[in-house]
Formats: C-alpha cells, structure tokens, sequence
C-alpha cells in the first residue's frame, strides 16, 4: 500500500491552509460504519474501503503533527510523514480486537513522525543512544509539566529534576534545551495566503473529541498492560518499583534500604532490573496485542 493507491488533497509548499480546509470535510466515522469498512478492506482489498478509513483520520494525523512543530521542522512535512503511518495502520488494522482506529492509529503516525524527525535531526545534534532520544522528545513535555511557560535556560533545580526523570545527566540537559530553544511557533503564525492561524485551526470541537478518545483509550489499555504485567515481578520487586516510580511521593534509596535491610546500591538495583523487567512484558503484551507497531 503506498499514497498513489489514494485520491488524498495535495499537500504542497505554502497550501496548508488549504490542506486543513479539504480534510475537515471528511466525515469522522461512526463506529459501526468504522469496523464494517476495515472488514470490508482486510477480507476483500476493497481500496475504495481503504481509503475511506484513510481521509477520515487526516485530521487525526494533522492535530498529532502539530504537537511536533517545536522541532523546527515543515508542518506539511511532518503531517505528510504522518500520513505515511496512517496507511500502515490501516493495512495492519484488525477491526475484531475491539477497539478503535484512531487508537491503534496513534502510535504509527506518532512513530512515523518521530522517524522523520530523527532523519532531520542528525544523530551528532541529538545523541545516540536511547536516553538521549527520549530526551528529545520528551523534554518539552517534562519541561512544561514543572516550570511552564519558563524560556531560555532552566533552572538548576529544574535540570536536576529532569536530568532524573530521564536518566541522562545534567549537561545534557542543558544542551538539548538549548539546541530546542527558539524553535516554536507562535499560535498565532498565519498557516497560509488565506490568513488562518494555527489557533484557528485548533480549536476544532469536533477533531478534538476523537483525539480525546483515543487518548483515553490508549491511557486506559496502558493501565491495564501495567495491571497485567507488574504480575510477572515477586513481592519485594513490586514493593520497590511502586515505592520507587509509581507513586506520587516516591521513597528514598535510603528509606527502602532501611525497610529491607539491604544497601542502598542493592535496592537501586532492584529496582531497575524491575522496571527493565516490566517494560520488556509490557512492550511485548502491547505488540501481542496489535497495539504497537511490528517492527
């Protein structure tokens, strides 16, 4: 499957203001008529079905897009790479799971887009390894969680508390906030020769509702991949890894240390051998489950 098997609008240079008029046509499918079309399309190839599926979630694709549009890069682009991720999902899509589109959709245009961004992003600007890409995707998000609307360098304690959410350290904080900085676009930067501005666009009840649904489906199926997996870890393991990351007040190496009488490096262990232990079970439930995207 390929975007020449689609009549998709043209999403050229400057007429993305034009782009987002054309797709807020297409209809948000009712979940019925949702589930009968990508039958229709996984038993019979029906493209027709496809696309259907397809132009109904364009918007999905151009509201996530712009939730990247700090990263200094084309929106229309990234909206392109996200409509690339759209059409994997639906030729993935298995209506008999249960759940929505938008849901299983999410994470292929979320990956698609990232993918790009990493493409444009040369690996010497943002780092190698693990820890360092999710420092930059997630920086922005931490950092508004803790000290909104803060521009230019963050505080001291404001690093040290990212630098540990993250697990990278402190210089690299700082680096990659810098080498972030100054690439966000106003709200109110015009999005096309008709005058629209990004805040215009945005506000669409409508696209918001099924961007809000998906969003609670994917918390709601995260919860219960957690539920299912934090099975697989024994009663000290749990106990740590509740006290350590999934709590609102988290307890002290030290505190733990004392609780079990053990040192505060085995606890650290623990803990981490844990959390690797849970993430593998959950990334391999939510793939069983066709909730990610197979590599």
């Amino acid at each position: 499957m390929n975007t020449k098997n689609y009549n998709l609008p043209a999403l050229s240079e400057g007429g993305l203001g034009a782009y987002l008029a054309q797709i807020k046509k297409f209809p948000i499918l009712a979940a019925e008529e949702e589930y009968m079309l990508a039958k229709n399309w996984k038993e019979t190839g029906n493209l027709k079905s496809a696309e259907k599926l397809v132009t109904s979630h364009l918007r999905l694709v151009a509201k996530i897009a712009m939730g990247y549009k700090g990263y200094g890069l084309p929106v229309n682009e990234m909206i392109s790479e996200g409509n690339i991720g759209l059409m994997q999902a639906v030729k993935k899509f298995e209506p008999e799971k249960g759940f929505r589109l938008a849901t299983y959709a999410m994470w292929w245009i979320k990956a698609s887009i990232q993918e790009y961004i990493l493409r444009s992003w040369s690996l010497v600007k943002i780092g190698t390894t693990t820890a360092q890409k999710k420092l930059f995707f997630n920086l922005k998000k931490i950092k508004n969680q803790i000290s909104p609307k803060t521009e230019g360098d963050l505080r001291d304690e404001h690093v040290s508390e990212i630098a540990k959410k993250l697990d990278v350290s402190k210089d690299e904080v700082v680096s990659m906030n810098r080498r972030l900085s100054g690439k966000e676009h106003s709200l109110n930067a015009p999005i096309g020769e008709d005058g629209d501005q990004w805040q215009d666009w945005i506000v669409d009840k409508e696209m918001d509702q099924e961007l809000k649904f998906a969003q609670s489906e994917e918390m709601e199926q995260r919860k219960d991949l957690l539920k299912d997996s934090i099975k697989i870890l024994n009663d000290r393991e749990k106990q740590i890894l509740y006290s350590r990351r999934l709590t609102d007040e988290p307890l002290t190496l030290e505190d733990l240390s004392k609780k079990f009488n053990i040192s505060r490096e085995r606890i650290r262990q623990i803990e981490n051998k844990a959390f690797e232990k849970l993430q593998k079970h959950m990334l391999n439930s939510a793939k069983s489950k066709n909730l990610l995207p197979a590599n």
